[in-house]
């Protein structure tokens, strides 16, 4: 029952009342419903200006009842307003909804504790599948996964002990390979800025600890909590030139665990007058889609978040069609991005 909006109780519409108006069995909306191509496209029409004059809505849930499936999907992103997600989930939206499934979005903030109220309610609706950003979890979120018994596909990142189908990279590859190009340019100080993602500190420290391995163990570090904004970027330069106007000897290279982060220090060098790569080098992680275009264009670590996305999408649904045999594991690599922000020295 439901009220009209004027205190009035009024009957809920059912799928008895659309095929009275449609001038058709019950079966038959059933059927245009569930499986709309069985439905020949006169009727088709019939029934869907019928549902569209009485308001009805689907029960899909009735449906999955019987069928122990409810063709929904939950996707864990930490964030939305960041466009390497936003390029993952789109891509799994894509596949998913011409699969025929409908996907729930939750957003975590990078924090397992929310992560983990997440997936409570997620799992009381029964989904046939989840995506999750990350492999770092509370130990209660990994035994309600696995006690579910629902197939999972975590991604962005890369773990020896998946909960089940993993999709990512190595962070602590990303960030060694980070360190290898930027010493075989000819740098040798460095500064390094980053917010805590746990994933972004992982690059940070093989970065740090790749340099140390080549000698060079004077970084500066600075870490902000939170999401990475452009403002970190130029508060984080602001800081690293006073200090340098202390030991008179500042960093040749900044390091951004972000894109956006490394955007900042692009715009505070511009407004002080510094000019990269002559003066201060500059490299980000992401490549957002800003990332050609800053000036001057920002070298970076390329993901493939599109791919990632489709991918996940892809293993799950072999799952769900009954593929046992889908890849544990399926690392996409990443790549490094030389653009004009950095540049090799003359030695």
């Amino acid at each position: 029952m439901a009220s009209d909006g004027k205190g009035q109780v009024r009957a809920t519409v059912t799928l008895s009342d659309v095929a009275r108006l449609a001038g058709v069995a019950p079966m038959t909306v059933s059927r245009y419903l569930n499986q709309p191509e069985t439905v020949r496209e006169p009727t088709r029409l019939k029934v869907r200006r019928a549902i569209e004059q009485t308001g009805y809505v689907h029960n899909r849930l009735a449906g999955a009842l019987k069928s122990s499936r409810t063709r929904l999907v939950a996707v864990v992103v930490p964030m939305v307003t960041n466009p390497i997600f936003s390029d993952t989930f789109q891509a799994i939206n894509e596949r998913l909804v011409k699969a025929g499934y409908q996907v729930l979005l939750g957003v975590s903030g990078y924090q397992t504790e929310q992560e983990q109220e997440l997936l409570e309610v997620i799992l009381s609706r029964r989904p046939d599948g989840i995506i999750l950003t990350g492999t770092l979890h509370t130990s209660l979120s990994r035994n309600r996964l696995r006690a579910a018994g629902v197939p999972v596909v975590e991604t962005w990142d890369l773990s020896a002990e998946p909960i089940d189908m993993l999709v990512g990279f190595s962070h602590e590859q990303a960030g060694r390979e980070v360190a290898r190009q930027l010493v075989g340019q000819g740098y040798r100080r460095f500064a390094l800025l980053a917010v805590d993602d746990p994933r972004g500190l992982r690059r940070a420290d093989s970065f740090v600890q790749a340099l140390a391995e080549q000698g060079i163990t004077d970084v500066q570090r600075q870490t902000w909590q939170g999401l990475p904004s452009l403002a970190q970027g130029r508060e984080g330069l602001s800081m690293l030139l006073e200090q340098s106007a202390v030991d008179s000897d500042g960093p040749s290279a900044v390091v951004c665990t972000s894109d956006t982060i490394a955007q900042g220090v692009l715009t505070e060098a511009a407004a002080r007058g510094i000019a990269v790569p002559e003066q201060l080098a500059v490299m980000g992680f992401g490549d957002m889609a800003f990332a050609a275009h800053t000036f001057p264009a920002l070298s970076t670590v390329r993901i493939d978040g599109t791919l990632m996305g489709d991918t996940a999408a892809r293993l799950l649904l072999e799952r769900l069609g009954g593929d046992a045999q889908s890849p544990a594991t399926v690392d996409i690599g990443f790549s490094l991005v030389q653009r004009e922000s950095t540049r090799t020295l003359e030695s």
